[in-house]
């Protein structure tokens, strides 16, 4: 029993093993299969931009070299070679043209292969006087009538396009106009790209590459006979021409293959990959013996099937112990199955007590329920309760206000029927430029009136109760605005000290108004026997939380007050004049914002009321 209990858990753990090994292997395989999939689809669209983006370049200077032939002095120029004044204005005009094309180079080629004028006529280098006879693009283009070539200037080792077209008469070829084309500028767009790609000849010699390093490279080995073609021809102008190291790993489908590109003895600077496992995509470029090949880095794909695969083998286990818990619980089952027989009677008498005690939990259970309900409603009370005070208060500041918006509003009226009697006489007199004057003034004082009216209808208005970010500023501006008339009448004075930065609070706007016009009157009541009277409002932010202080210059609050400061039904001001509801309602008017109102005395003197409210981290809304 001592042997066979090692030897079994062994066997579970191979077999584990084993059951994991075939969860991460199969994984990996779809995966990288799926990832390989998308790769392709990525590089053929790729692909596809490229050969575009090369057959515009191309297609631009097509038929540039045939148009030459339209021109009158370029043939006059192959009959008559020795006349000088024909030369070189045959020689201007190409270098005229030249500089509008933005090509390299335009020179003309007469029967033999000799440059006869140039673009560059001008410099030291000029073509003038070469024989190009052993170019290719020579004999494609007395051949045939046109030819395409790329390679390597033998004059200033220059690379370029070559594109040729015969020039001829109506009895025979002249000779053969050649435009040279750089495709710089295509490199450079290809450098920014996402991956490598490169255009190689029928020989396999890369001719264009994003990576520079690339330029001029193979894709496989030259034979004898090819490098002495080259020699002979000086289309490469005798440079090394050494493998780029394409070493081909697997072949996908047509068009696509794994191939390995080896690192280089010197770090290439790219900012993309240029060595290691790629997806290569190549495509033949219409027109010319060219291929337009694409790298696709594989890394990334290998590197997610590997992730994807341990997660199939840690998914693997954990379904193995899943299943050993399963196995192990519907064991421990038939054994308490077992017990269970033996301990009937005493099973049946615990079921009993059990059912007993839990209709003793459910009354209590039902009861605390009830007390539950019954306090939701309580609090639902309260909070009404507190809001119609709130409400009650507002009235109460408007009644306070409404024999000062009377006067405010008798001197409008007064002057609106003046000024309407006044532009009837006006109308009828025909002046009607004093009586658009008077209607003016009606629609100023009428703009002044309810600019009165809408701020004590916004005051008056129920909040709604939801916070959102509010403008401090905004708001003590809207409750000196109110308490404009009580102000004027009291020649009080309202000083503000607020930062340059934002004061952006968490609150309802509403009721934190309500709560600033009521510590602005309560500063005003303290100081009501003073001959100047000065309110001093200022703000700030500490951490997360903004201060507002309110102080008045008036007595100061005694010892009683500052202990009883927040109690309901608690005023230091006369009979009749409040019911001592203000601050206790400001108090929780704040402290449902999350923040703390507090009273104290200043050290100058006066009393000082300070607000704190969580900072928002939105602007309000305009």
């Amino acid at each position: 029993m001592f042997i066979r209990r090692p030897l079994r858990f062994s066997l579970l753990l191979l077999a584990l093993a084993a059951l994991v090994a075939i969860a991460s292997l199969t994984t990996y395989q779809i995966s990288q299969r799926m990832g390989l999939t998308e790769l392709q689809t990525t590089g053929q669209h790729r692909l596809d931009l490229y050969a575009a983006s090369l057959e515009r370049e191309i297609g631009k200077y097509a038929y540039f070299p045939a148009t030459l032939g339209l021109e009158g002095d370029v043939l006059d120029f192959l009959n008559k070679v020795d006349d000088k004044t024909l030369v070189a204005k045959v020689n201007v005009y190409l270098e005229r043209l030249n500089e509008r094309a933005g090509t390299l180079a335009i020179y003309v080629l007469d029967d033999k292969g000799k440059v006869r004028a140039s673009s560059n006529w001008r410099r030291s280098d000029s073509f003038i006087g070469e024989d190009l006879a052993f170019r290719p693009y020579f004999h494609e283009a007395m051949d045939t009538g046109s030819g395409r070539f790329f390679g390597i200037g033998t004059t200033r080792s220059e690379p370029g396009y070559y594109l040729s077209s015969a020039l001829s008469d109506d009895s025979r070829t002249l000779g053969v106009a050649i435009v040279k084309v750089g495709l710089d500028q295509l490199e450079q767009s290809w450098s920014t790209v996402e991956a490598p790609v490169l255009v190689s000849d029928e020989n396999g010699v890369v001719i264009l590459s994003s990576v520079p390093d690339w330029k001029f490279t193979t894709l496989r080995a030259l034979d004898e006979n090819t490098r002495k073609t080259f020699d002979r021809t000086q289309q490469y102008n005798h440079r090394a021409l050494q493998p780029l190291g394409v070493k081909e790993i697997a072949d996908l489908n047509p068009g696509a293959r794994l191939v390995q590109l080896a690192k280089q003895q010197q770090e290439m600077v790219s900012p993309y990959p240029v060595a290691g496992n790629f997806l290569a995509q190549s495509q033949a470029m219409p027109g010319t013996p060219w291929t337009l090949t694409v790298f696709s880095y594989v890394k990334p794909v290998n590197e997610m099937s590997a992730i994807r695969a341990s997660v199939a083998g840690v998914t693997t286990i954990l379904l193995c112990i899943l299943a050993s818990m399963i196995y192990q619980r519907r064991r421990h089952l038939r054994d308490r199955l077992a017990a269970r027989e033996a301990l009937q009677k005493a099973h049946d008498e615990l079921e009993r007590k059990v059912e007993e005690r839990t209709a003793d939990l459910s009354a209590a259970n039902q009861q605390l329920q009830d007390e539950v309900v019954e306090r939701v409603r309580a609090e639902r009370t309260l909070r009404a309760a507190q809001d119609e005070l709130i409400q009650a208060g507002k009235l109460a500041v408007i009644g306070q206000l409404s024999a000062g918006i009377a006067h405010e509003l008798n001197q409008p009226l007064a002057a609106l029927r003046t000024l309407s009697g006044n532009a009837a006489r006006f109308l009828e007199r025909g002046d009607d430029a004093t009586a658009r004057s008077n209607l003016e003034r009606i629609a100023q004082l009428v703009d002044r009136m309810g600019l009165i009216t809408g701020q004590l209808k916004a005051f008056a208005r129920k909040s709604s109760g939801q916070p959102g970010p509010v403008d401090i500023r905004q708001v003590v501006t809207h409750a000196v605005a109110i308490l404009d008339q009580r102000l004027r009448a009291s020649g009080a004075e309202i000083n503000t000290d607020f930062p340059q930065d934002a004061l952006v609070a968490l609150c309802d706007a509403n009721r934190l108004e309500q709560v600033v016009v009521n510590l602005i009157s309560n500063a005003l009541d303290a100081m009501a026997e003073r001959a100047s009277p000065s309110v001093e409002i200022c703000g700030s932010i500490h951490g997360s939380m903004l201060c507002l202080d309110v102080r008045d210059h008036g007595a100061g609050l005694s010892a009683e007050a500052l202990s009883r400061l927040f109690e309901p039904f608690f005023t230091t001001k006369d009979a009749g004049v409040g019911l001592g509801l203000g601050l206790a309602i400001s108090s929780g008017i704040v402290s449902d914002f999350g923040g703390t109102l507090t009273g104290a005395n200043h050290p100058d003197g006066g009393a000082v009321f300070t607000l704190e409210i969580p900072v928002a981290t939105q602007a309000p809304a305009p």
